[in-house]
This record gives C-alpha cells, sequence and structure tokens, in this order.
C-alpha cells in the first residue's frame, strides 16, 4: 500500500518563494497554492489542507489577520499553521504563536529546515489524529463508540434541519444478554459482541449510515435521508442477519448458542419538531416495547 501523501497549502504573495516551496514540496507532498489572504482562507476552506504555510507581510490581508480567520472557523481551526515570513523580532514570532500558529519560520529560509519543520508537524498531526481515533472508536467491536455517534448525529440532525430531508435511528439490544453471558463466559459474549458489528458493516450499504456501540450490548444505528419504511426494512435485515449469524466460539468441538436481537426504530420526517434528545428517546423507547412484546423483533415509535 503506498504511503498516504499529505497537503500542503502555501499563502504567499511572492510567487517566487511559492515556486521554491513547491519545488522542494511536491516530491513528498501534494501542493496548493494561493497568492493573497482572502484566496488562501478560501483554498484552506476548498482543499483543507494537512498543513498550512503563511506569510505575514502580505498586501491586500496579512498573516495574522489570514491566521485569525483560520482558527475562528469550525472548519479550519484544526489546521497547524506555520508562519514563513521576512518579519523578525521575538515580539512578532511570539504574536503568532499566542495566536496559535504552530510554528514560525524567518525568510530568507532553508529549504533544509523549512522541510524537516513540515515533517515535525506532520508527525505531531498523526500522533493527535490516533489518539483522536482511539478516542472515538470502541476497543472491542471497532465500530465507533457514543462519543463518535454524538458528533456525527449533530452534524446529520443540521444537516437534515436544513435540507428538510428525513433522518432515521434504530437502537438495538442483545436479548438476555446477561444469560449468555453466565452460560457461556464473559470472553464468548465480547465475541457475540463483535459478531453482531460484523452483521451492521454487512448491512448498512449507504456511505452516509452510521452504526455505534452505544454501551453495554446496546447499538445504535443513524440513517440519514431514510422515511420510516426505509429504516424498518434497514431494522428487519439486522435483525435477520443476526438471527441467522452463526457465532464462532472459543471451544471448537461445539458451537455457541445463537442469539437474537430487538430493534426500536423512529423516524423524524421534514419539518417536524423534535429535539436529538426526544430523537432518541423515542427510538429506546420503541425497543422497550419490543422487548416486553417478546424481543427478537423490531418496533417503530407510535404504532399501534
Amino acid at each position: 500500500m503506498s504511503k498516504k501523501k499529505y497537503t500542503v497549502l502555501i499563502v504567499d504573495d511572492q510567487k517566487t518563494n511559492i515556486t521554491l516551496l513547491t519545488d522542494m514540496m511536491s516530491s513528498e507532498y501534494n501542493v496548493f497554492s494561493a497568492e493573497n489572504g482572502q484566496d488562501g482562507i478560501k483554498a484552506a476552506n476548498d482543499y483543507l489542507p494537512d498543513v498550512i504555510l503563511l506569510d505575514i507581510l502580505m498586501m491586500d490581508m496579512d498573516g495574522y489577520a489570514v491566521l485569525d480567520i483560520l482558527k475562528s472557523s469550525e472548519r479550519t481551526k484544526d489546521i497547524p499553521v506555520i508562519f514563513i515570513t521576512s518579519l523578525q523580532g521575538d515580539d512578532n514570532e511570539a504574536k503568532g504563536l499566542l495566536m496559535g500558529a504552530s510554528d514560525y519560520i524567518t525568510k530568507p529560509f532553508s529549504p533544509v529546515i523549512v522541510l524537516l519543520r513540515l515533517r515535525n508537524q506532520i508527525k505531531l498531526l498523526e500522533q493527535m489524529r490516533a489518539i483522536e481515533k482511539l478516542s472515538m472508536h470502541d476497543h472491542l467491536t471497532e465500530l465507533p463508540n457514543r462519543r463518535s455517534f454524538e458528533e456525527r448525529i449533530n452534524t446529520e440532525w443540521n444537516r437534515a434541519i436544513r435540507d428538510k430531508s428525513p433522518v432515521s435511528i434504530l437502537m438495538i439490544d442483545v436479548d438476555l444478554f446477561k444469560r449468555y453471558n453466565d452460560n457461556y463466559g464473559h470472553q464468548q459474549g465480547d465475541v457475540v459482541l463483535k459478531t453482531i458489528a460484523k452483521c451492521f458493516i454487512e448491512e448498512l450499504k449507504r456511505p452516509g449510515d452510521f452504526a455505534a456501540r452505544w454501551g453495554g450490548e446496546e447499538f445504535i444505528v443513524l440513517l440519514p435521508c431514510t422515511v420510516m419504511p426505509g429504516a424498518l426494512d434497514v431494522a428487519e435485515r439486522i435483525r435477520r442477519r443476526i438471527e441467522e449469524v452463526k457465532i464462532p466460539c472459543s471451544d471448537n468441538d461445539k458451537l455457541a448458542e445463537k442469539v437474537t436481537v430487538s430493534i426500536g426504530a423512529y423516524t423524524r420526517e421534514q419539518n417536524q419538531e423534535c429535539t436529538i434528545n426526544e430523537f432518541i428517546t423515542r427510538a429506546d423507547t420503541a425497543l422497550y416495547d419490543a422487548k416486553k412484546k417478546g424481543r427478537n423483533r423490531v418496533c417503530f415509535f407510535g404504532e399501534e
């Protein structure tokens, strides 16, 4: 597998500097450029580069103003910015670092130093992304975790309101999981949860569909742009797949007891008044109904 090429945006009003920096970095990075502050802000939003090299002394808008706008935007605030400028002096460097710049390089610059400073930023970026990934994923099932789901639902919720589109949710609970753990042990219970997680991956076909481990033996699925019949179809396919799946067992001489799940579903139709908490709670209520009615079934909130 080829190594990922990181993206660098150069914002400088001197074409000679852009050409020199691009020639230095193009073999190692994907390089974009802008010749003024306004274009640099637009390019940062369009390309979402991994690192930005930003001049301070520019005609239309200085680098401090550009940095301030980038750091004020949710979309670009986490992109590392390295000032590369002829503006020298401890006060100027301190100002840039206090505003959120990740590094400060003075011109005339050494190509070797620029590349080393850039590589250091990429290494830090890789470490931060690895930590972020661990904090957003469930270690056992390798699905996104509850924190990840809460971040995702905020994005999809706002999109649904803006586009006036429906959004559906499924709350899923493994039936009689405590009894299963008592019979087979917690290690085998972990096998069940991992097996179920794979079922979600196999059944959720669209890129926007999102499954996460909610906690314990509970899972949650977000289905953007999905009306009630579509949500019920997905829920039934998941229920049936889990009911039919063969659970691996640590003891190869036998096959573990099969498991089933109960599923609660709910759809927020376009223009319907509802908060995110109410949205989740209604699916949870439907899940409780599915349990009460005998388990291994799908119930929709509000159905008779």
